[in-house]
């Protein structure tokens, strides 16, 4: 069964949309068992419709162990059972369509899970054979192959290889060859060199755009092509420290053909798919060649994720990201939250200053030193949201953030199930604190969400639930609902005027059909600018400029035509 395209289709319909996360397990439970399933997300098409967002992205849905929140993939055309069936995906494609929600899926191509039916095979056979080719197996250093290849680091700790007990072969029970998985030991890493995997991607592709689908987030871009030249080189830090596609491991210069090639299988259809790049790539001209028009067309910038709650860092930032997007002929992305990082309102909830090593402290503490300041967090967050919706370029939301949603710093820690709290020996916790389950009806079991979620919900999430947030004037969610059905309305060209100086507190700009945005980053009210008209003010993510000549502390406005 296929489902067809939306109809009246726009080829650039990605450039300004608002585009909403979804972590399937985590979003809403539609037969009890307690994970979020795709008959969930179907449920609640009528809310995000009424949300305002003009697509949804779909984190990984595919048979999965789980091992990595199912960026371990078993098969890339399949649906987990305990997720639904091809069917229900069916369904709930032409459920958004008819809501004229477009449907972007996550693929997952630097690695498959240790049990896709290719790396079992690989197991099954003996080195050198042609199905260990299309992984990454080497012979071990040492007098009998004991050490690792090289001294590479896995992103969730330990060493980015695992030896295996050979099967077959001579040498078959004995410990044997090392394969490389940049990610968990669940997660070995595809060799893109060999012709094999990268026409399966080609079919992976087809195959979901012929169901329907408008789109592809594309997990660890920039990771594909590795230098596997013997001996390998060293490299004890995950961090890309040179922008000449030199990196054995991360950005090399060789991803952009597989990502052309790509794009002949996008452009086969009309309108062509969209994709965007997750590249962490800290080099600005490098990163902009993943979001070319020849290759996947956007690349998420982090920019905005990584800053402080700062005037100066938020307008140098969209500057530079805008410029960035008219040189490639991309649009920029803008996003603050997501599956992999602790929610935005936490985060700006910290004391001003806080670093990743912070977070994670504050997080081995259960969220109970340093004190975040949670009022100040949200009504940050609200601000900054506001800021973002008005740039030119598309937003990317993670589920929850409508609501408000903090991270859940102190989960019990025998629910932890991401893996670096065990690769790391229980000194890191990860990503499970933004993954809890959404609350939706704080007078239903477990909070609507079905049945007894994989995550426990904490107490306080029932104030946050989206029933009691349902027409209430002033809460996160109308906020939300507000700014998207504005944003629709107000949409201009991919440009902006800036009215403010640089290094001002308030931050003011104007988009070209004169719909103008304010942003105070102080912690105090602020003299709003001259000529500011308030009569023309729609909407506001904090207290209104009640005298007349304040803009309140950390509060954005927007200003109609």
């Amino acid at each position: 069964m296929t489902t067809p395209s939306l109809p009246s289709p726009d080829a650039q319909w990605w450039r300004q949309a608002a585009v909403y996360q979804i972590y399937p397990r985590s979003f809403s439970d539609a037969n009890g068992d307690g994970m979020g399933d795709l008959p969930g997300v179907t449920a609640r098409m009528g809310y995000l419709s009424a949300l305002g967002i003009d697509a949804i992205w779909l984190s990984p849905f595919y048979p999965s162990a789980l091992a990595d929140g199912g960026y371990d993939v078993d098969d890339y055309r399949n649906v987990d059972p305990r997720l639904g069936t091809l069917a229900d995906f069916d369904a709930m494609v032409a459920a958004a369509h008819d809501a004229g929600i477009r449907v972007i899926v996550d693929v997952v191509p630097n690695h498959s899970s240790n049990r896709h039916e290719w790396f079992k095979a690989a197991l099954a056979a003996a080195p050198g054979s042609p199905e260990r080719a299309r992984y990454h197996f080497l012979d071990g250093l040492g007098d009998r192959g004991e050490l690792p290849p090289s001294d590479w680091p896995s992103h969730f700790g330990g060493a980015a290889w695992t030896r295996v007990v050979e099967q077959a072969g001579p040498n078959a029970g004995q410990p044997g060859q090392w394969y490389l998985h940049l990610f968990a030991t669940e997660q070995p890493d595809f060799n893109w060199d060999h012709p094999e995997v990268r026409e399966d991607f080609h079919t992976t592709l087809r195959f979901w755009a012929d169901r329907g689908v408008d789109g592809f987030r594309v997990d660890v871009a920039h990771g594909l092509a590795k230098d596997m030249s013997l001996p390998l080189r060293s490299k004890p830090e995950l961090e890309i420290l040179v922008d000449d596609g030199s990196d054995p491991l991360f950005d090399r210069d060789a991803v952009h053909e597989i990502f052309a090639g790509w794009r002949g299988v996008l452009n086969e259809y009309d309108p062509p798919k969209a994709a965007v790049a997750e590249a962490w790539v800290p080099f600005t001209d490098r990163r902009l060649k993943y979001a070319r028009p020849s290759e996947l067309g956007q690349a998420f910038n982090f920019d905005l994720l990584q800053a402080p709650f700062n005037a100066v860092e938020f307008r140098s930032i969209a500057e530079k990201c805008l410029s960035e997007a008219a040189s490639s002929g991309a649009s920029s992305t803008w996003v603050f939250s997501n599956h992999d990082v602790v929610r935005h309102p936490s985060r700006y909830a910290l004391p001003d200053g806080s670093t990743l090593a912070d977070l994670e402290a504050w997080l081995m503490a259960d969220g109970a030193a340093p004190v975040p300041e949670l009022a100040q967090g949200l009504r940050r967050a609200r601000a900054a949201t506001l800021f973002m919706l008005g740039l030119p370029g598309s937003a990317y939301l993670y589920q929850g953030e409508e609501l408000g949603l903090f991270e859940v710093a102190d989960l019990p820690k025998e629910s932890l199930q991401d893996p670096t709290w065990f690769r790391t020996g229980h000194k890191v916790k990860g990503r499970d604190g933004c993954r809890v389950p959404l609350p939706w009806d704080a007078a239903q079991a477990n909070l609507g969400f079905g049945g007894t979620p994989w995550l426990p919900q904490p107490a306080w999430f029932a104030s946050l639930a989206a029933a009691g947030q349902d027409g209430v004037a002033g809460s996160t969610l109308e906020m939300y609902r507000s700014a998207l059905a504005w944003r629709r309305k107000l949409q201009a060209e991919e440009s902006l005027e800036w009215l403010s100086e640089p290094g001002a507190e308030v931050v003011h700009y104007r988009r070209p059909n004169g719909w103008e945005v304010l942003s105070n980053f102080a912690a105090t009210p602020a003299p709003l600018p001259s000529g500011v008209d308030l009569a023309k003010v729609v909407l506001t993510s904090g207290d209104p400029a009640g005298t007349g000549a304040t803009i309140a502390a950390e509060t954005t406005l927007w200003l109609a035509p």
